[in-house]
């Protein structure tokens, strides 16, 4: 893996699976770098998209964000990853997190400790894919002299899709890696760093991120058109924003003024936020992503196929600069 930034696609959870296969092999023809493709409960499985995308392509990377550590056992998340690299060799990032808990609730697999079950399957998962023959008896991953039969040459960094103090402090100790959810602003890449423990650049460190992209030839109209997706944030506001420098003052600016204040904040702003502006000024905020440390780039269009047709020559665009 290179430390200069890749870019690419973010697969919507919404997306009928076909689509996969058209979107990867556009993203290759045009330039990209990569596609994401995002598991979530209850739409499409990420390791079945990530083989369709693979499997039509040669050179772009497919990363997988996120698994959910306990929705499938340590060995068989393994197996998954392992005959991904198979199909695809240095093309894969995989990724493992929390998942959402009312959701695992729902598959009567909730962890009473998230924590304690993802840095147990980090570590087996990370021992099987280096080849090893693993014994581990913990609360939540039991494994008798395990070994994979085709594990992957080159192990991919094992990243972690997580967003909390303790959990990025865990992930500092036991992962190859983050993936962060959107917004992942500059500021909240270098703060997530500083919990994990590293610094950007780390050698053996990979650093993933999700952005929202919305590129117009005119930026007010761009501003427009995501104030509504920012107002959605800021009324549950997560880390992705309190770690802001001017949080307080754009929490303070939706109060007064709603979505109009939003779509009227100062451009610097926006541009810190997301890919969302002109072209060059979604080119900026990749710019100040890499100079933060990041090295893989998701990109989610808007969840239409139509739509997101026409925004992957945007996605195309800006990972040729």
């Amino acid at each position: 893996m290179t430390n200069r930034l890749q870019v690419g696609m973010s697969f919507d959870r919404s997306f009928p699976p076909a689509f996969v296969t058209e979107a990867a092999r556009a993203l290759e023809a045009g330039g990209a770098q990569q596609l994401w493709v995002i598991e979530d409960c209850f739409f499409t499985a990420g390791p079945s998209l990530a083989a369709a995308a693979l499997s039509v392509t040669e050179q772009l990377t497919v990363g997988v964000g996120i698994l959910p550590a306990v929705a499938r056992t340590a060995a068989v998340t393994a197996m998954e990853i392992a005959t991904l690299c198979g199909l695809g060799p240095g093309r894969v990032l995989p990724g493992i997190g929390h998942g959402v808990q009312s959701w695992m609730a729902q598959m009567g697999v909730r962890p009473v400790s998230p924590l304690t079950a993802l840095d147990e399957v980090m570590v087996a998962v990370t021992r099987l894919l280096a080849g090893e023959e693993v014994t581990s008896h913990g609360h939540y991953v039991d494994l008798d002299a395990v070994r994979l039969e085709h594990p992957p040459a080159d192990p991919p960094p094992l990243l972690a899709g997580v967003f909390g103090p303790k959990s990025l402090a865990l992930a500092g100790r036991v992962a190859g890696g983050l993936v962060l959810a959107e917004p992942a602003s500059p500021s909240y890449v270098r703060w997530s760093l500083e919990q994990a423990g590293r610094r950007p650049g780390d050698p053996g460190f990979h650093v993933a991120v999700f952005g929202i992209l919305c590129v117009k030839n005119d930026r007010a109209e761009a501003y427009r058109t995501m104030a509504p997706w920012l107002g959605r944030q800021l009324d549950e506001p997560r880390t992705t924003l309190t770690t802001l420098p001017f949080f307080d003052d754009l929490a303070a600016r939706y109060a007064q003024k709603g979505l109009d204040g939003l779509a009227t904040m100062p451009a610097q702003w926006w541009t810190e936020l997301a890919p969302v502006g002109t072209l060059d000024d979604a080119a900026a905020h990749l710019k100040a992503l890499e100079d933060a440390g990041v090295q893989s780039l998701g990109m989610f269009t808007v969840p239409d196929v139509e739509v997101a047709r026409t925004q992957l020559a945007d996605v195309v665009e800006l990972a040729r600069r």
